[in-house]
């Protein structure tokens, strides 16, 4: 598998529009492009997925295990030709308090992908090539195999910036020239999804990949991304399935945007059914439904669209309150609660969310307070957390889970009450495929509503 990895020295360097532009260039050369985030970004395979035509796909060693990214990586890849993987922040920014554990560094070393350097060059000259010596120096056992100089300003600023890769003996393989037309919109926990920004996002991605065809040498790209094969097996769901094929519902569209996609593919190597529900336009659970799955998104932004959908409401508190198994991760989480910024929700949750200024992010290693349809008492987890928002009761009696905070204090967090897990954690179920095989056996007895009506407490 031919493969490379996009990074940069650090966040806002121009990463995402180069490794969209790159992924849809090469698709429109013929190539199969398979598509990878570094960590747990949700917004970004967004944009991949609309360059590549196939699931943007994350690789992240600290919710999954580092054992786990060659095999996840091989999984993602298959029937393509080439992998164009999207690094996180600066190539060397990992786990805070870790030797760069997560990093783009760290799964460009455990894939054996060199690095191709995106840099914003605004603001510098012949600096960069102490720039680049440094980032190449730090740690040899990291291929840095060639430069993206972007946001260049003048064809004499390009000539300068091109005789300090000289120096350094890095190749420049492309140049971007400053355009706002090659941005992608943001908010306020980065990039407006592509869901959400529809037409406009194909656009985008249009401009950006026209900008790379003509502004980056895609040979010398590939010829850099030709590198020996793996020899690893991919990575597959090992979970025995139920019989039965209990129906799982997924929320999806515009407002719930934030899933792995190996999570559909556990379900459904699990032995469940998967059909989506979008929860701005259905006014009903789809029909049999056993299990319902609540990913993280923006409900923030569609808080009245949500709340007007009274029918969708009511169908997921009935739902809820027959004991049936429910998984709400932080969007999720709030469209169960009585309220979102004063917009009446599903009422599961004795809670009421609203927008903060504070930004809350971070992995967490949590320890889950309370059996629920995903979680034995006892079970360890590693999540992260990624949100502005705040519930204005965080946790019921017990709380989803407990884990240290800042200063080692005790943090509570998340709810539990009869088959509802809900939390501000995220988690990559292909770290614990076991936790959603446990899901598809607890909606079996949902079947054809076979099940009795346990009611919260």
């Amino acid at each position: 598998m031919n493969r490379l990895v996009v990074a940069a020295p650090a966040s806002g360097s121009g990463k995402t529009t180069v490794a969209t532009g790159l992924m849809a260039a090469l698709r429109r050369t013929g190539s199969r492009v398979a598509p990878f985030k570094v960590g747990p970004d949700y917004i970004d395979p967004g944009y991949h997925s609309l360059a590549t035509g196939r699931p943007g796909r994350n690789l992240d060693p600290v919710l999954v295990g580092e054992h786990r990214v060659p095999g996840l990586f091989a999984h993602g890849a298959k029937g393509c030709d080439i992998a164009v993987v999207e690094g996180v922040m600066g190539l060397f920014d990992g786990r805070v308090d870790t030797a760069g554990v997560g990093s783009t560094a760290h799964v460009a070393k455990l894939i054996n992908a060199p690095v191709l350097f995106v840099v914003d060059a605004r603001g510098q000259s012949r600096s960069l090539a102490a720039l680049l010596h440094g980032f190449r120096g730090y740690d040899p056992t990291v291929r840095l195999g060639g430069v993206i100089l972007n946001q260049v300003g003048s064809e004499r600023h390009e000539q300068v910036l091109r005789s300090a890769c000289d120096e350094v003996g890095l190749d420049v393989l492309g140049v971007l020239p400053r355009d706002p037309q090659f941005s992608l919109p943001s908010r306020h926990l980065g990039l407006v999804t592509a869901a959400e920004h529809g037409s406009e996002a194909v656009r985008a991605v249009d401009a950006i990949a026209a900008a790379v065809a003509e502004h980056v040498d895609l040979e010398a790209v590939r010829g850099l991304a030709s590198v020996p094969a793996m020899a690893v097996a991919a990575w597959e769901p090992q979970v025995e399935p139920v019989t039965g094929e209990p129906l799982v519902a997924v929320a999806g569209g515009a407002a719930f945007t934030f899933g792995y996609a190996e999570h559909v593919e556990i379900l459904k190597a699990a032995g469940a059914a998967v059909a989506v529900v979008d929860p701005l336009n259905d006014d009903d659970l789809p029909e049999g439904t056993a299990g319902l799955v609540l990913p993280g998104g923006f409900p923030e932004q569609h808080a009245e669209a949500l709340s007007a959908n009274v029918k969708l409401r009511d169908a997921v508190a009935r739902f809820a309150r027959s004991g049936a198994p429910v998984h709400a991760e932080c969007g999720g989480l709030l469209y169960l609660a009585r309220s979102l910024d004063g917009h009446p929700m599903c009422g599961v949750l004795d809670a009421d969310g609203f927008m903060t200024p504070k930004l809350t992010l971070g992995y967490r290693d949590a320890v889950a307070s309370a059996g629920s349809p995903l979680h034995p008492p006892g079970s360890r987890v590693t999540g992260h957390e990624f949100h502005r928002t705040q519930l204005s009761t965080p946790h019921s009696t017990p709380p989803a889970w407990h884990w240290r905070g800042v200063d080692s204090r005790p943090v509570a967090e998340g709810f539990v009450k009869g088959g509802v897990h809900a939390s501000y954690l995220h988690t990559h179920p292909a770290g614990d495929p076991e936790a959603v095989a446990r899901f598809v056996r607890a909606c079996h007895p949902f079947v054809a509503g076979t099940a009795g009506g346990t009611v919260f407490a």
